[in-house]
């Protein structure tokens, strides 16, 4: 049973840490308006998946790290992740029963309240204008949902983490 613990550890791990590499990876200059939270998308799957195993503090611990990582302001990542986890922890029977089209909703209404929180965390350090592109992430991050979950289910059936 021990083993088991730690493989699941190990593989939320290696797919938080791939996840803060997408994040900050640019391939396409162009492209960086578009680039999802990949982050929160793999807590958002872990939290559906294994919710007893992966929490709050995970999503909290993940969160300093990604302010570190992003040069963001320390905490902003840390609340966003820990409350998105809460909220799909809290709803982790229903979005399990739902079909890949309704969890891209869910998706897309977290993503929404984390930008909301963004954009009112960096609105009270300095005066911002809300542009279009803000939103962009939201949206693509939605359009990404069911490749996400395909291939974080594939590791975990592949791995037997239960």
């Amino acid at each position: 049973m021990a083993r088991l613990d730690v493989l699941a550890g190990t593989y939320f791990v290696v797919t938080v840490a791939a996840a803060m590499v997408l994040r900050v990876m640019s391939l396409f200059p162009a492209m960086d308006i578009f680039n999802p939270d990949w982050v929160a998308l793999v807590l958002i799957y872990w939290a559906i998946a294994l919710p007893e195993r992966f929490g709050v503090f995970s999503a909290w611990t993940v969160g300093l790290l990604a302010d570190v990582l992003t040069g963001r302001l320390l905490g902003q990542y840390a609340l966003i992740y820990a409350l998105i986890c809460y909220f799909s922890i809290n709803e982790h029977r229903r979005l399990r029963q739902f079909p890949i089209v309704q969890q891209c909703l869910w998706v897309f209404f977290c993503l929404l309240g984390s930008q909301c929180v963004t954009f009112g965390l960096e609105s009270m350090r300095a005066g911002n204008r809300l542009q279009l592109e803000f939103w962009y992430p939201v949206l693509s991050a939605t359009v990404a949902w069911p490749l996400v979950f395909m291939v974080l289910r594939y590791i975990r059936v592949m791995a037997r983490i239960v």
